[in-house]
């Protein structure tokens, strides 16, 4: 490299050295920082947080209250005091109270299943206008449905009679069975509601038994009962009821009817 290119290249520059007691610049403060909440510390229910918090959940009501408009109430409904199967009819009761061991000291026997006691209860309506107008079934069948608070079977006919214009097979009427609480219910029913409601009643048949402690009686009128309605159900209606009685004759079940309050007539 000769002597002139080196001429022509540029000085370095020298900075002039700092001294060594000149001070040094100070560091620009940092920012402080939020404090933090304390550990475990959560906001109360029901109130909300800061804007960016997350708040509490609202308050569940009280058990019983209905929730207000807009809230999400408790998906257990409320238990009722008493249940269906603890209620016992009163006629139900009273036959195991006052009636069993009243029977039990006339007939002086200790073993109480001996006495007699209802079976079951069968009430039956034959429909002949059925025959020609399918409604008049349709009609015994919702009045017998409210009238024993059981949903009836329909009954057909077994043989064709071509003298009442009758087929094998044909609806001719409808039945129900009854057994148990609705048994009772019913009877109870029976006794101090329908047949006083009877026109020109003088007492029931006291004879009116098969001979096996079974008891029958024949009403000519439905609407003896007040749960059917007068203006819906205005075609007259008879029915047949068939109180069962078990282990007994006809003796004995008549005493039963009359301790239960059935109105037989006295000879």
């Amino acid at each position: 490299m000769s002597t002139e290119d080196q001429s022509q290249q540029p000085e370095p520059v020298v900075q002039p050295e700092q001294a060594a007691d000149a001070p040094k610049p100070e560091k620009a403060p940092k920012p402080e920082k939020a404090p933090k909440a304390e550990k475990g510390v959560k906001p109360e229910k029901g109130e909300k947080g800061p804007k960016g918090e997350k708040g509490g959940k609202g308050e569940k009501p009280a058990k019983g209250e209905k929730p207000a408009k807009g809230e999400k109430g408790s998906k257990k409904a409320e238990v009722p005091e008493k249940a269906e199967a603890d209620i016992h009819p009163r006629l139900l009761v009273k036959f195991e109270q006052e009636i069993l061991p009243a029977l039990a000291q006339q007939f002086q026997r200790t073993n109480r299943l001996s006495l007699p006691r209802l079976k079951k209860i069968v009430i039956n309506m034959g429909v002949g206008a059925a025959i020609s107008e399918k409604k008049y079934l349709e009609e015994a069948v919702d009045a017998l449905k409210l009238i024993a608070g059981q949903k009836p079977v329909v009954t057909k006919s077994r043989k064709s009679i071509a003298g009442f214009k009758l087929r094998e097979g044909m609806s001719v009427g409808c039945k129900v069975t009854l057994r148990g609480k609705r048994m009772y219910e019913f009877l109870d029913r029976l006794i101090s509601l329908a047949l006083p409601r009877v026109r020109d009643f003088r007492g029931l048949n006291p004879d009116a038994f098969d001979g096996h402690g079974n008891y029958s009686i024949g009403l000519t009128e439905q609407m003896v009962f007040p749960e059917l309605n007068p203006d819906k159900y205005t075609r007259p209606q008879g029915m047949n009821i068939t109180i069962c009685i078990s282990g007994s004759n006809d003796d004995e079940s008549r005493e039963l009817l009359r301790k239960m309050g059935m109105p037989l007539r006295t000879a």
